[in-house]
């Protein structure tokens, strides 16, 4: 399961850049030619982001909405540089219906899709207001039987503080679930690291935006940080 953040898409601004989404779809395509099964959870904070129009007076209910839906313009760009630039079959799920340009969430119709070697791409968030697409991607990879969460960041893997604010900041190159949540590392949503640690999920944060890092991610080499939990699954 490889989990993008929405902010990458745009490059750091509104919309999506599609010389960031054709630098992804080309490092997919490429793992996927192994024959390795690839699904995918997209973020939207490159359109809307829930919390943060919730601080200027908008409903958060509806504020989650909008960024599902922010989720899906994203879906459908990476599925079209993929089939398009890179011949790769995909199939777009979501958790909201919208029957024209997406199948609805069904995990047996992914799973099956896997194993025919499409990617699959999950848009709309789990379809609730309240939870990440961080949390979205942990509960995907544990329903479709996933070996493991590749969270793609714009930072290296997790640190002891935010780099980009403390250069003193030291890089993990193993830690575990629980000093994730203990020592309040917000590299991602909590509640997933929580739902990884309570079903022995691993988490491989990295950075996306270094050519082949995705493939290195997916070899198991020593890249970004590896969360598990001691006496879990093994690693991939």
């Amino acid at each position: 399961m490889l989990k993008l953040g929405g902010e990458m898409f745009g490059g750091g601004g509104v919309g999506v850049d599609p010389d960031v989404v054709q630098t992804v779809s080309r490092q997919i395509a490429a793992v996927v030619r192994t024959g390795v099964q690839v699904a995918v959870v997209i973020g939207g904070g490159n359109f809307f982001r829930g919390a943060e129009l919730q601080q200027r007076g908008m409903d958060r209910s509806r504020a989650d909405y909008m960024g599902m839906l922010g989720t899906v313009m994203n879906c459908l760009a990476l599925q079209d540089f993929l089939e398009r630039e890179h011949g790769i079959e995909t199939r777009v799920q979501t958790a909201i219906t919208m029957g024209q340009i997406a199948e609805s969430y069904i995990p047996r119709r992914a799973m099956r899709h896997l194993d025919k070697g499409r990617v699959v791409i999950f848009g709309g968030g789990a379809g609730m207001p309240y939870f990440s697409t961080d949390t979205t991607a942990a509960q995907r990879a544990l329903e479709i039987g996933c070996e493991v969460v590749l969270m793609a960041k714009a930072v290296d893997g997790v640190y002891t503080a935010d780099p980009k604010i403390d250069p003193n900041a030291q890089m993990y190159d193993n830690i575990t679930h629980r000093e994730v949540l203990e020592r309040g590392l917000n590299v991602a949503d909590a509640t997933a690291f929580s739902l990884c640690m309570d079903n022995n999920m691993p988490i491989m944060v990295f950075n996306l935006l270094t050519e082949g890092n995705i493939a290195r991610a997916v070899r198991g080499e020593k890249i970004g940080t590896l969360v598990s939990t001691p006496g879990g699954r093994p690693s991939f």
